[in-house]
């Protein structure tokens, strides 16, 4: 933990600990600031200051960008907006453009004291009884529910993206992440992205999309009660079968990096995946007729992230390496060959 005579990656602690005095209602100087590890896209910080009061800054990585990457700004809006809807979010406090500050933008949220389950560990430590396990996957669903429901003209998200094409930009934003991370030896990704081009399904109705919606992503009371669905830097509008799809697979779907190789949908107690999607289609009243490809896609997809944080990792814009580091590079090998083995099941 570093004060504000310390340094620390990412923050510059003497103007952030004055920015947070002069717009952050009763915050104290001075300020103490821990990296919050686990995630490895946008840095996120756990702000304690002299009375003890504690927030949560985040910020994009260090180092060059992609142009629409890493959007903190936005991520904030968001949040914003969907408050009150029904979908548990933090409290957001204050935004800061002014990359002068700390060489890029941020934003401060509430400290949410909840427990963040991404592992098989982390399940037998803060959901143990089988109550807890159901519940916080039912709720996750029907928070997905919510989220697919929300008037996005009346929360005032319109225009967050064009409401037309969603798929054809996701195909093309996640290419370009994967020609930067320089993985070009993996052919088949591009045999993947063929097939997913050729294939593409009708467009629906476009909804409110977080994009990146997990066990992982959220904080959850001891009993499984969702107390905030964190991480919108994906958040777009377009197809909502993506996020049910990509939560499935997190939920589902065993990772090569070490500790994520007992998805919590493989462990006693917690929801079967069947039993989700059947919640899901009879809550929303939508179809999963598409839900295959859409597996298929956040294979790609998730084989295109995992690429941008292993070149991130190798460049050093993430801070150190992970022991592990080179699980990433298989991780990212395995999914893409899940994407291909879901498109030949679907012919």
């Amino acid at each position: 933990m570093s004060s504000d005579s310390d340094t620390q990656v990412g923050i510059a602690v003497g103007p952030v600990g004055r920015w947070l005095a002069e717009r952050v209602e009763r915050a104290a100087p001075p300020f103490a600031y821990a990296r919050i590890l686990g995630g490895h896209s946008n840095l996120t910080y756990l702000v304690t200051d002299r009375d003890g009061r504690r927030y949560v800054l985040r910020r994009p990585p260090v180092g060059p960008l992609l142009a629409t990457a890493h959007n903190v700004i936005r991520e904030h809006d968001v949040m914003r907006a969907v408050a009150g809807s029904g979908l548990p979010v933090p409290r957001m406090l204050g935004v800061c453009a002014d990359e002068k500050v700390t060489g890029a933008p941020f934003y401060v949220m509430e400290y949410v004291d909840g427990v963040v389950v991404d592992s098989a560990a982390d399940a037998a430590e803060f959901l143990p009884s089988a109550q807890a396990r159901q519940r916080a996957g039912e709720e996750l669903i029907d928070a997905l529910v919510t989220l697919h429901g929300i008037d996005v003209d009346r929360a005032g998200l319109g225009e967050l993206s064009r409401r037309g094409g969603y798929l054809g930009r996701q195909l093309r934003r996640w290419s370009e992440q994967w020609a930067a991370a320089g993985l070009d030896e993996l052919a088949d990704m591009t045999v993947l992205h063929g097939w997913l081009v050729e294939h593409q399904p009708a467009e629906t109705t476009p909804c409110l999309v977080h994009g990146d919606f997990r066990l992982g992503n959220a904080l959850i009371e001891r009993d499984g009660r969702l107390l905030a669905v964190l991480d919108w830097e994906l958040c777009t509008l377009g197809e909502g079968l993506l996020d049910l799809a990509y939560f499935l697979r997190s939920w589902m779907v065993p990772d090569l990096r070490p500790g994520f190789s007992h998805p919590p949908g493989l462990l006693p107690g917690f929801a079967d995946g069947e039993d989700l999607i059947r919640r899901y289609a009879e809550r929303s009243g939508r179809s999963v007729a598409d839900l295959d490809y859409w597996r298929a896609f956040t294979a790609w997809r998730s084989a295109a992230i995992l690429a941008g944080v292993y070149r991130r990792y190798l460049d050093g814009q993430l801070g150190e390496r992970p022991e592990n580091l080179e699980s990433f590079r298989a991780e990212v090998v395995s999914r893409i060959q899940q994407g291909i083995d879901i498109a030949r099941a679907i012919g």
